[in-house]
């Protein structure tokens, strides 16, 4: 019998003391040094990457700068002047990534961030010409050191060695979250982070997403779901085998911190229900590399995994 809150609650609000779900990335190629924010400190025109963060906010888009793995020196000032763009939704059943160049970031104030935010992949492509990235999935690596000097201490020296080994789709980031699991790396199309990683384990996650499979080594979730929902996807997945992208999504989320009920569904019909528990991590520890004192960030710990019957699953 679950000790949760029978509350349910919309999953498109965030869960107390989690970040908000990123179910649509939005990554605009951005040449030179990042500051701790980079929407505002960065060779961006800080009144753009004002104005893209506030159209952001509530919709489920994030909107995040990339380079390409190397050097970064204020002499790149102003290149390059052809961008690239990306898009890519993260929710189970509508999966994808649309990519463009364009000359003039301004552009992407005109798309209706609500519409990507829900999935809608034609206000991409009709206000900035985009369509389906061709190439291989990409690879996201949090390089930001004026973020959090993890990020440049381990992120960028995995970026660069990927980039050198031929690995295509390979970027830097701004910024992830979860610092004191760096490196951390997000893989798009469908949308899983990864920390703690190697190269070698990047590849094999790569080679995996262009096959449509999850590696669950390293995997710390979709970033479609909230910490709740991640670890319960990983959970069951875990239990049953599954490595298949689009094959579980979180339909339901019952409770509030520090206990959580999840309901998942397999893409052939089979629910599941989850119990997810926050806990502390222990022994206190540093939550990044920049922090000066110890902490104890919070951990999801999975307590139960129940596959639900017909009749359970369709009460839920």
């Amino acid at each position: 019998m679950s000790t949760c809150s029978t509350v349910s609650r919309n999953l498109a609000e965030p869960v107390s003391g989690t970040a908000p779900v990123a179910r649509t990335w939005l990554l605009l190629e951005q040449s030179g040094p990042w500051g701790p924010k980079a929407l505002t400190a960065s060779h961006l025109d800080p009144a753009l990457g004002r104005a893209l963060e506030t159209a952001a906010k509530g919709t489920g888009v994030r909107v995040a700068l990339i380079r390409r793995p190397g050097r970064h020196a204020d002499a790149d000032r102003g290149a390059p002047t052809e961008r690239r763009v990306y898009a890519a939704h993260t929710v189970p059943g509508n999966v994808w990534l649309h990519a463009t160049r364009i000359t003039e970031p301004r552009r992407l104030l005109d798309l209706d961030f609500a519409a990507l935010g829900s999935g809608d992949r034609h206000t991409f492509d009709s206000v900035l010409d985009g369509g389906p990235h061709a190439g291989d999935p990409l690879a996201l690596v949090c390089t930001n050191g004026k973020r959090d000097r993890c990020c440049a201490l381990l992120g960028r020296p995995l970026a660069a060695e990927l980039a050198a080994s031929g690995a295509e789709g390979v970027w830097e980031v701004t910024h992830l979250g979860g610092h004191r699991f760096s490196p951390t790396v997000l893989v798009l199309p469908h949308g899983y982070a990864y920390g703690r990683v190697r190269a070698h384990t990047v590849k094999d996650v790569l080679h995996g997403a262009a096959e449509g499979r999850i590696v669950l080594e390293g995997c710390r979730g979709n970033s479609a779901w909230e910490r709740p929902g991640q670890a319960a996807e990983l959970a069951v997945r875990a239990a049953v085998g599954e490595d298949a992208a689009r094959a579980l999504n979180v339909v339901r989320t019952d409770g509030a911190a520090p206990c959580w009920e999840v309901t998942l569904a397999h893409a052939d019909g089979r629910h599941w229900r989850v119990t997810v528990e926050q806990g502390a991590s222990a022994p206190p520890r540093p939550e990044s590399c920049g922090a000066s004192v110890l902490g104890s960030p919070a951990r999801m710990e999975v307590t139960a995994v129940r596959e639900l019957s017909v009749t359970a699953a369709l009460a839920s």
